[in-house]
């Protein structure tokens, strides 16, 4: 080669090198980095070559469940080469990012028959000096391991760990509090997001915690049902605090490093459904709050919806981000709904970086509850997912569907946006998973937002409590513990991966049943707070042998002896996609789509469908979308990752015109969200493949793909 041609070739390959050892190689923090962004700056991997990407390795770890209930939705870290990552069973590993041969394993249920109950979303990392420590939620615990072994760290906590069902400020013994999602690192601080109960009865609240990395002690706590003389305590019935649940963080949090702030999305109270024990706006649910990281001091809150009858929780962490106003800069944190909105806002100040108002909504129409007369509305950006289902809205794919669709669309209440549960039927659109759901948005430098949607409907509906069941009967504790998920005559939910009891009680004893109520398992809570009696009535009817009579559905209060389930004359009959008689969703397609929201503007760059059913492909039928789980990964080189979809794929589109570049089959559903890192130069992208939703089979793997060497 000439020499000057030579120099030319080294200078040039010195500066790529100099430039993508700058790119941050590690996948260090849930879903990225400290702001959530789903963001990375690592570049080998391009529109030009993205087509060329193989797996690169398969893990997997042997013990998904063969019933097909079982899911990874675990976003993993990966740190100077190694990954860690959980199993469907929330057995915590570490594996060689640049191979995935396995280096240690711990889990956390220890020598016990059965693990915690739950499911596990990801890890956190902390680093001090020469200390290192890795972050495990696993049910009710958080763990504090040494990640070059595996090992617990005895210092922290009772010998390694924390029981976060503790310190909340109340009794909450006997309840239910699982940590799916894994808590936010600032300083020797971390701050702990948890699941509680949702249901009629006792629920703990979702106070949100910080304690020391070191010791495990609690340092701070804001109550989310504020206690007499706290902000937002008017905004409830003057005893909420001592009896009232839910409020909680499930979804995860974000922290602005430089400004000290943790920006905290929160959820609905219990009862989801009916709130006439809690009339009032009800602050802090349905709220992104911004608190001092170091304190819990609240700075400012905004709140999306008030009184919540909807399960409208903030399904995802905020996103940190820069956008353009005026020719300036400003510090945003944008946050996306199960609604299918986006609101971005002024860190510092909560103001509203779009216009809004307070739109007039319908008045509820169950007993004893009282609605807010308004909801806030964002006027831009656009939603990114359909709001009403009309006439207009139904599904085209065949006359027959279309015509079933409509007769039950028409049995149901004419749905607007807000309609109140009803013992009719509400239409929820979007469905009670969003719109955007727990995978959340990513976020690129320009001010990209790219946000994967459901478009589903749900129809909810309402029934009394039965009231000629004996009070603290197992037909009375079924309908206010169980039948939101397996449905008023035991018959389950597939497409939720709910089982039939009928079905069930073919083949457990009651000390199987009763063990289950002891512990919990998968998304099923325990019940350990019923008396012993009532665990056995309830067992009893669950195996279908009580000899309860037939109860009426007339209005009225169970008032439960002994158990704290008797405080709503109303239950949810669960929860149910609306779909044609053949298994596709109602509306017309789409079904699924990624959307790219230029958050300096308020305006959409695209908007794609995600996802397909091969079967109507191959009968004409455009791609449609599916219902997806699991969010996006954005990268320098130019591409937008993602799987998430029923059809089993992980996907890559240009992030400029929604072009999709590369697809991959998976051994099963990506439900997760990817993560993006390098290992010696080379970039990797790997994604959990549990399935287990929608139907699908479960799986056990992690799948890594990279460009070949």
């Amino acid at each position: 080669m000439h020499p000057i041609r030579f120099a030319l070739l080294n200078s040039f390959l010195c500066l790529f090198t100099a430039v993508y050892a700058a790119a941050d190689k590690n996948w260090s923090a849930y879903l990225g980095d400290a702001g959530g962004t789903h963001y990375s700056s690592l570049a080998q991997i391009t529109p030009a070559n993205v087509a060329r990407l193989q797996p690169a390795w398969t893990f997997r770890s042997g013990d998904a469940d063969p019933k097909n209930r079982s899911q990874i939705q675990c976003n993993p870290l990966v740190i100077d080469g190694v990954l860690y990552g959980t199993t469907p069973q929330l057995v915590l590993f570490a594996l060689d990012a640049a191979t995935g041969r396995e280096l240690w394993r711990f889990n956390p249920a220890g020598g016990a028959a059965s693990g915690p109950s739950g499911l596990n979303r990801g890890l956190a990392w902390w680093h001090g000096g020469n200390e290192r420590r890795l972050m495990f939620s696993a049910g009710r615990f958080l763990h504090a391991l040494d990640p070059a072994t595996g090992k617990l760290i005895e210092s922290f906590g009772d010998h390694g760990r924390i029981d976060l069902l503790a310190g909340l400020d109340r009794d909450t013994t006997g309840l239910y509090l699982a940590a799916n999602t894994p808590g936010a690192v600032f300083r020797d601080l971390i701050i702990v997001p948890m699941r509680v109960g949702e249901g009629p009865g006792a629920a703990a609240p979702g106070h949100i915690r910080a304690y020391d990395v070191r010791t495990g002690k609690r340092r701070w706590i804001f109550h989310t049902i504020p206690f007499p003389g706290e902000q937002g305590y008017e905004t409830w019935p003057a005893d909420a605090w001592k009896t009232t649940g839910g409020a909680n963080c499930w979804a995860g949090l974000v922290i602005d490093e430089a400004r000290g702030l943790a920006f905290v999305p929160t959820g609905s109270a219990a009862f989801d459904f009916w709130g006439g024990d809690r009339h009032g706006d009800n602050l802090y649910t349905d709220c992104l709050i911004a608190l001092d990281a170091n304190t819990g001091e609240r700075k400012w809150h905004f709140q999306f919806v008030h009184h919540d009858q909807w399960d409208r929780d903030l399904p995802a962490p905020p996103v940190l981000c820069e956008v353009l106003r005026d020719g300036k800069k400003i510090a945003a944190v944008a946050q996306v709904t199960k609604s299918g909105h986006v609101w971005a806002f002024n860190r510092d100040t909560g103001e509203s970086l779009f216009p809004w108002r307070e739109q007039a909504v319908p008045p509820s129409i169950l007993g004893g509850e009282k609605s807010s007369p308004t909801q806030p509305l964002p006027l831009k950006p656009a939603p990114f997912a359909r709001q009403q289902f009309t006439e207009d809205e139904v599904t085209d794919l065949s006359p027959a569907s279309r015509e079933a669709v409509l007769k039950r669309l028409h049995a149901a209440r004419p749905h607007v946006p807000f309609d109140p549960p009803s013992e009719q039927g509400t239409i929820i659109l979007p469905g009670f998973d969003g719109g955007a759901e727990w995978g959340g948005a990513a976020v690129d430098p320009r001010g990209v937002l790219y946000v994967n949607a459901n478009e589903m409907a749900w129809v909810h509906t309402m029934v009394p409590t039965k009231t000629n069941a004996k009070p603290g009967s197992g037909a009375a504790l079924y309908a206010q513990l169980c039948v939101a998920c397996h449905g008023v005559n035991r018959e389950g939910n597939a497409a939720q991966n709910i089982p039939s009891l009928v079905v069930a009680a073919q083949k457990l004893k009651p000390a199987d049943v009763l063990a289950l109520f002891a512990t919990g398992k998968g998304v099923m809570p325990s019940f350990a707070f019923l008396p012993a009696a009532q665990k056995q009535a309830l067992a009893d009817h669950v195996l279908g042998v009580d000899a309860a009579p037939a109860a009426d559905t007339a209005a009225g209060k169970v008032e439960a002896t002994g158990a704290p389930t008797a405080r709503t004359p109303y239950v949810s009959t669960g929860y149910t996609r609306f779909l044609d008689p053949d298994g596709y969703p109602a509306l017309r397609p789409p079904w699924g789509t990624l959307n790219a929201l230029d958050l300096n503007t308020g305006e959409y760059l695209w908007r794609k469908p995600l996802g397909e059913f091969p079967e109507l492909t191959a009968r004409g039928v455009a791609p449609t979308g599916t219902e997806n789980y699991g969010g996006p990964v954005v990268t320098a080189g130019g591409l937008v990752f993602i799987a998430a979809t029923k059809d089993e794929k992980i996907r890559a589109f240009d992030p400029k015109t929604g072009e999709k570049l590369w697809e991959a089959p998976l051994p099963a559903g990506g439900y997760a969200t990817p993560a993006t890192y390098a290992v010696d130069g080379r970039q990797f992208v790997v994604i959990a493949c549990g399935g287990g939703k929608m139907g699908t089979k479960s799986g056990d793997a992690y799948v890594a793909f990279a460009l070949p060497q």
